[in-house]
């Protein structure tokens, strides 16, 4: 089989994510799968034997990623996450997975961490290698798989069903060191790139959010998650939590919502990064707390933005991660609008949601910027991201491995 000709993608500019501002006039030459020439049209010039991709008015900027999501979930407006696990069958959340993953990469998504599927079982991991064989289309996926959760602390919650109810638990449920290490081997064995674990939850029939493993047992879980070569994402919105998981030395702390300057400056110490999923928060409080876009922010919100303020304040790593399943798949770009209207300047946000994200998934010397020998995971969107972040909701262009999977209409 011939190698494919090299291919030569002409936008207006390129936003590298090594400099501040996009480069005007710059083009990207790809060859194969991966990068081969960057910089000023006319000093790369017109390559022998290649296809060129006229991209007027557009940005050339390194694939999105997001790294907290949900590709086995869908908005929770449409069936409410107890539902899915507990009405919807496994083979029709995966054919519509298919969707989701499909959709994910036409935004400019070209990578997500898939944190957990809900109930679903490893389906993430034959999603991830239906994608890798070319059987689907969609992102490279990092998977989590079932997660791993407290016993009795997770959903659906025991509470609003009978006693003698046998249900379908959304995770993997374990207590004490030899249960969780087991956990995670199980997992391991079964394919998980990360371990998921959800340092608290809501708890009792009061719904209020509590810490659900100790010190010691998630001590146990960062240890034998490290030993098997794999990092470790806790769930974790109360301080308490964050905390202990901190101190046990997970990768990355999901939501934050109620972490203190204090918390968060033990995630700096600790080179601990962030991911915030401040757009779950906006749908929740759309769907179910009365909230009306554009509107006075719910109190989950406000909880969820001072998080963010507080994680801001102490310097702490943040990603780009939107707990997208809740919310429709395809519309990801909103946690970087979300990012901006809370502070940070539209480049920190593309930032965060590429050479940051590489950096916090080991893969910036491949990954998250436009440089020679770098995987040519690059998208084009209408307009210029760094001076309105919107634009990344309008992706003309998208590019992964080399391959091309939209072009401009």
């Amino acid at each position: 089989m011939t190698d494919p000709k090299p291919i030569l993608l002409r936008p207006a500019r390129v936003w590298t994510a090594d400099q501040d501002a996009p480069q005007a006039g710059w083009a990207v030459l790809v060859a194969g799968k991966k990068i081969a020439a960057v910089g000023p049209a006319q000093q790369i010039g017109q390559p022998a034997d290649c296809e060129t991709i006229e991209l007027p008015g557009m940005t050339l900027l390194p694939g999105l990623m997001d790294l907290h999501s949900h590709l086995l979930l869908h908005p929770y407006n449409e069936a409410t996450s107890d539902d899915q696990i507990l009405k919807e069958s496994e083979s029709a959340r995966v054919l519509r997975a298919v969707g989701h993953a499909r959709d994910t990469l036409m935004a400019g998504f070209t990578l997500l961490r898939d944190l957990g599927t809900e109930g679903a079982g490893f389906a993430d991991v034959d999603i991830r290698r239906a994608i890798e064989a070319g059987r689907i289309v969609g992102p490279r996926v990092l998977a989590v798989t079932r997660a791993i959760v407290a016993t009795h602390c997770y959903v659906p919650a025991a509470h609003k069903f009978r006693p003698d109810c046998c249900l379908h638990i959304g995770a993997e449920e374990a207590t004490g060191a030899d249960e969780i290490a087991k956990a995670v081997r199980h997992q391991v064995a079964h394919g998980a790139d990360w371990i998921k674990v959800y340092a608290d939850y809501r708890v009792g029939d009061t719904g209020a959010v509590r810490p659900t493993f100790s010190q010691d047992e998630l001590t146990v879980l960062v240890d034998t998650t490290h030993s098997l070569g794999r990092k470790v994402a806790a769930h974790a919105a109360h301080d308490v939590g964050m905390t202990r998981a901190a101190n046990a030395g997970v990768d990355t702390i999901e939501h934050g919502f109620g972490g203190t300057r204090a918390t968060f400056a033990l995630l700096a110490k600790k080179n601990i990064a962030l991911l915030p999923t401040l757009t779950v928060v906006e749908a929740i409080s759309e769907y179910f707390l009365g909230y009306t876009r554009g509107g006075a922010p719910s109190e989950r919100m406000k909880e969820a933005a001072q998080g963010f303020a507080n994680a801001r304040a102490e310097g702490v790593t943040i990603g780009c991660g939107s707990d997208v399943g809740p919310f429709p798949h395809g519309e990801n770009y909103r946690e970087l609008e979300w990012m901006v209207k809370l502070g940070m300047t539209p480049v920190e946000a593309l930032r965060a949601a590429t050479a940051v994200n590489a950096k916090i998934i080991d893969r910036e010397k491949e990954l998250g910027s436009i440089k020679d020998g770098f995987l040519a995971d690059v998208i084009a969107v209408s307009g210029d991201p760094v001076r309105d972040i919107s634009a990344t909701g309008n992706v003309q262009f998208v590019m992964k491995d080399g391959a091309v999977y939209r072009r401009p209409a």
